[in-house]
């Protein structure tokens, strides 16, 4: 963070040069922090009401850990996506609050928040199989202050499990739902409610669904209104763009 720029903005609101607002709107655009393998955005939560979130895969448990560390110098919760488990032993030496969550294979670093925003998000899973892309989805999106509530197992091969369950859904202020295989189940679940419904197609499936590409095309030729799809296995991106969504129907007081 760049000491001197803040102390000059400070000065200038002191001296009745910049109010408040002028200063927020100069401190969005202050540098980044270089670490020499990394650079911080250290203004990421002014722009975007959330720090940055670390995309684990790629880099080293050192690098990760220094990341980390530097971040929770100014961040009261950080979220880390695709960590495995050596990368989160090598973290929980140096920081004491970590929750990692093996399934979807994130680390939460520092005081989860509690809910804010008023709206409820439901997270769908056609299969079990799903659950790692849809429990990435259901903990992004609380850890940006949503409540969430999870739905699993309620495929099309067994459609009476979703209508039995039509409540639930219907009660959501946004759906997400992830499906493999041939990706029908997101079509059907916006064709039953007047909510924004997105959909993640996943990698699950045999040969012919090419790694999540079936149920991607089966979801982008939907004919039901409503739907928007995020990449293939993308959790982080739909828990995140329902976080925005609800966050659009206020927050509780």
């Amino acid at each position: 963070m760049n000491k001197e720029k803040i102390k000059e903005l400070l000065e200038k609101v002191q001296s009745g040069e910049l109010d408040i607002n002028q200063a927020l709107n100069k401190l969005r655009s202050l540098p980044y922090e270089d670490l020499g393998f990394a650079k911080i955005d250290t203004h990421r939560a002014v722009r975007r009401g959330f720090p940055e979130v670390i995309f684990c895969e790629g880099k080293t448990p050192e690098q990760v850990r220094d990341i980390v560390k530097r971040m929770m110098e100014n961040n009261t919760v950080i979220l880390a996506m695709r960590a495995d488990e050596e990368k989160y032993k090598l973290v929980k030496k140096k920081v004491a609050q970590v929750e990692y969550n093996k399934l979807a294979r994130t680390m939460v670093i520092g005081q989860k928040p509690a809910p804010t925003s008023k709206g409820t998000i439901l997270v769908v899973s056609a299969g079990t199989a799903d659950l790692p892309v849809s429990e990435e989805a259901a903990l992004t999106a609380e850890v940006l202050g949503n409540h969430v509530e999870r739905l699993s197992d309620v495929g099309v091969a067994g459609v009476h499990r979703l209508f039995h369950n039509i409540d639930k859904i219907q009660s959501a202020r946004v759906i997400v739902v992830a499906a493999g295989m041939e990706g029908a189940l997101p079509g059907v679940v916006a064709g039953l409610v007047d909510k924004p419904v997105i959909a993640i197609p996943t990698s699950v499936g045999y040969g012919t669904s090419f790694g999540g590409v079936s149920a991607l095309l089966t979801m982008l030729n939907s004919c039901a209104p409503g739907l928007g799809v995020v990449n293939i296995d993308n959790g982080f991106g739909a828990g995140y763009l329902a976080s925005l969504i609800n966050r659009l129907g206020g927050e509780e007081k």
